[in-house]
């Protein structure tokens, strides 16, 4: 079943969501040569707690960590621990934030010092896609023109788009109904509402679109080798148009 939030609901979730942007702020700037991903989940989860709110991903499922740290080739789900970044690898950092009964979740791909130009191309592409498919989250359209307009961006510049992981309606619960496909044929799925709240996250791949799970049970990787970048927001449907509440 869908839930449409309250405005009283909606400004609860741009709270969750306002920390899960600076403990990406915070990231950005830490981001560098030598720096362990585990440094990284201690930074995030004492801003979270220092803000008055707690980490969603931490013990969901079991999951160890206050974020997934992704490197390079590992698309989503990244436990953090003890690895170094490199310079030349790419990270994505998801983080989701509870707070006042409401979640809020986002996620970024950084470059760790310079990056070559296949890899720079591939987060601008990614960045892109999330933009194209949140102007689509608007009263009145198909779940799946999100979907759609994502794979369009990424596919037309040479790109995949991971299939088997979806972004997800969010609320007081981390994930909520629908699933959101990251592509599709236009004009399917359930009609957009005003007070529907969905975190779009295009997960996409340099290579082929195919994915596998590691021995860890967690950390996706593409099975090709090839790069994969991750950009998510959580976003509201309003009467005038898509509201991004981790902006």
């Amino acid at each position: 079943m869908i839930t449409l939030k309250s405005e009283d609901e909606i400004e609860k979730m741009r709270a969750s969501g306002a920390i899960v942007a600076g403990a990406l702020r915070l990231v950005s700037e830490r981001i560098a040569p030598g720096v362990r991903t585990g440094e990284l989940d201690r930074l995030v989860e004492e801003y979270i707690v220092s803000e008055g709110g707690e980490p969603s991903f931490k013990g969901y499922n079991g999951f160890p960590g206050s974020i997934c740290a992704s490197i390079n080739d590992q698309v989503v789900h990244g436990i953090p621990g003890e690895r170094e970044l490199k310079e030349g690898d790419i990270i994505s950092v998801d983080v989701g934030v509870a707070m006042n009964g409401y979640h809020g979740d986002s996620a970024a791909t950084f470059a760790v010092g310079a990056i070559d130009a296949n890899g720079t191309r591939l987060l601008e592409v990614t960045r892109r896609a999330l933009a194209k498919g949140i102007e689509m989250a608007r009263p009145g359209n198909f779940l799946t023109d999100i979907s759609h307009a994502v794979q369009m961006e990424a596919e037309g510049a040479g790109f995949s788009v991971v299939r088997k992981l979806v972004g997800h309606g969010i609320g007081r619960k981390m994930h909520e109904e629908p699933q959101v496909p990251n592509y599709g044929r236009p004009g399917r799925g359930v009609l957009l509402r005003e007070g529907m709240v969905l975190a779009i996250e295009p997960m996409v791949n340099a290579g082929g679109y195919d994915v596998r799970v590691l021995e860890d049970d967690w950390t996706v990787v593409t099975v090709d080798g090839s790069l994969s970048a991750h950009f998510e927001h959580t976003v509201a449907i309003r009467a005038d148009g898509p509201d991004i509440l981790t902006s």
